[in-house]
């Protein structure tokens, strides 16, 4: 079921980028949370949040979480941070599509079946879950058991 809605240049540029982690970068200037909404008819970027916005120990995974307005619908990149049990440290970006009980029907379609649109844009993206309550991955342990099952810490955290 295609919507007609199409993916703005920008948001094909900006998922790009964060797939390309460049080694020489400025690490504070990492995009970590990308938020996407549609607006007119485009899948658009709402709101870009760098390594440069969190202090040293700030939770990004619970600071993603207030990401999730249960009255909207929302597409987020997330450049989750962890570490598995073999003490290995890895970096993988999630797509989330956050479709809200709460939120108004005709949102929660047109999100629905515009998707495919930001799919094909986010290829090579591990992780691609659908979320409809905090309930769905809420709590660190679950989130991070669609991460793997050999994660032992998310975001600093022990799960």
């Amino acid at each position: 079921m295609a919507s007609g809605v199409k993916v703005c240049d920008e948001v094909k540029a900006i998922v790009n980028e964060m797939k390309v982690v460049k080694n020489d970068a400025d690490s504070s200037e990492r995009i970590r949370i990308v938020v996407f909404e549609i607006s007119e008819g485009f899948i658009k970027i709402e709101k870009i949040y760098r390594q440069k916005d969190f202090k040293p120990g700030d939770d990004v995974y619970k600071f993603f979480l207030t990401l999730l307005d249960k009255n909207q619908c929302r597409y987020l990149l997330y450049d989750c941070h962890f570490e598995t049990k073999e003490s290995s440290k890895k970096e993988e970006l999630v797509f989330v599509m956050w479709a809200s009980e709460n939120a108004p029907i005709k949102a929660k379609m047109q999100y629905a079946s515009s998707k495919d649109s930001l799919k094909k844009v986010l290829s090579g993206t591990k992780h691609m879950l659908e979320m409809n309550d905090l309930s769905d991955y809420g709590s660190r342990e679950l989130f991070a058991a669609r991460m793997g099952s050999t994660v032992a810490s998310l975001e600093g955290h022990s799960v």
